[in-house]
């Protein structure tokens, strides 16, 4: 048999490799930059009216927390406790932010290629 397996997909010119791989190598650029500018990025967290924030990049890196002056104690136990609390509330926080970030700068790239099903 000497069937082209492409002549199903439109016959010899319904079918260009080189424009679907310049199309994917185009899409793979794109990401690249939407990825190296949200590395550039920041957004913070914070929680308790600015006790606690902390920032990360638009990949999700950690990059700071900062704590506001007198904000805690740190003399017992439970005090210690809630300000484990409120990083994981201000990281959660920015983490959500971060998402939110990707989406809109990756969204558009997350469909795909046109024409394949």
């Amino acid at each position: 048999m000497t069937e082209n397996p492409f002549d199903a997909l439109g016959g010899a010119g319904g079918f260009d490799m080189n424009a679907l791989l310049a199309q994917a190598q185009q899409m793979q650029e794109q990401l690249q930059g939407a990825q190296a500018r949200l590395a550039e990025e920041t957004v913070e967290g914070s929680v308790a009216g600015g006790s606690v924030t902390v920032t990360l990049t638009g990949v999700g890196d950690l990059v700071g927390v900062a704590i506001a002056p007198g904000s805690f104690d740190g003399d017992s136990a439970e005090d210690l406790a809630d300000l484990g609390d409120l990083l994981v509330a201000a990281y959660r926080d920015a983490k959500a932010q971060v998402e939110q970030l990707a989406a809109n700068a990756l969204g558009p790239l997350g469909g795909g290629l046109p024409g394949l099903g």
